[in-house]
């Protein structure tokens, strides 16, 4: 009876098997981002990890070898989320250089403060010991290309100014963190910062808008 009744079961597809377990390890992304959230990126602990997904904390390691790699799925899924946020970013062609540099710094800004803890995982190294796998790397790589990209469509190719506009940027999204936490004190900052910074790297842009304006 029982072989019977094997023999007429369907068989579990890898497909569906594997999809099953996808669902599983985002559930667990999901859980760790929650606990983060809560407690800081220090706070992810595996046994309340497993209390928030439904199993045994030793059983997530059949998903995860370690809390790094869930700490990098998350970094993974942070910059994909970014890429999300600021796509089309410079879909208007007829805006102005200067408005188009304001609104990269804006967007940037947004996102950053919108999730503080996300942004301490995806731009500071607060983890001891954690380093992006070369898949998730290659996705934050191709963020800052992006970023990149988007300067230089302003004639802004220098790396050295590159890496001045990303501490400009960066410089505001801490300040704002850690001393206005929910308020606009810094916001308020970004486009005096971003046209100091562009009058340094960028001076052209202005001799531009000028010559548009007059």
């Amino acid at each position: 009876m029982n072989s019977q009744t094997e023999n007429t079961r369907s068989p579990v597809r890898p497909d569906r098997r594997a999809a099953r377990r996808q669902e599983t390890k985002a559930e667990i992304v999901a859980a760790g981002w929650e606990l983060v959230r809560a407690n800081g990126l220090a706070g992810l602990a595996m046994r309340d990890l497993g209390e928030r997904v439904g199993m045994k904390a030793q059983s997530i390691y059949s998903y995860f070898a370690s809390k790094h790699e869930i700490y990098d799925a998350m970094f993974q899924e942070g910059y994909a989320a970014f890429t999300a946020f600021t796509g089309g970013l410079l879909e208007n062609s007829n805006a102005e250089p200067l408005d188009q540099a304001r609104s990269m710094a804006h967007q940037f800004f947004q996102f950053c403060t919108s999730d503080p803890v996300r942004y301490q995982l995806l731009f500071q190294r607060t983890i001891p010991g954690f380093v992006p796998s070369d898949e998730s790397f290659a996705v934050a790589l191709g963020v800052y290309e992006s970023m990149a990209t988007q300067l230089a469509d302003l004639d802004i190719s220098d790396p050295a100014a590159m890496d001045l506009w990303t501490a400009m940027l960066t410089g505001l999204t801490d300040q704002q963190i850690s001393n206005d936490p929910g308020g606009q004190r810094w916001e308020r900052l970004i486009d005096r910062a971003v046209d100091m910074t562009l009058r340094e790297i960028a001076p052209h842009l202005f001799e531009t808008s000028k010559g548009r304006n007059s």
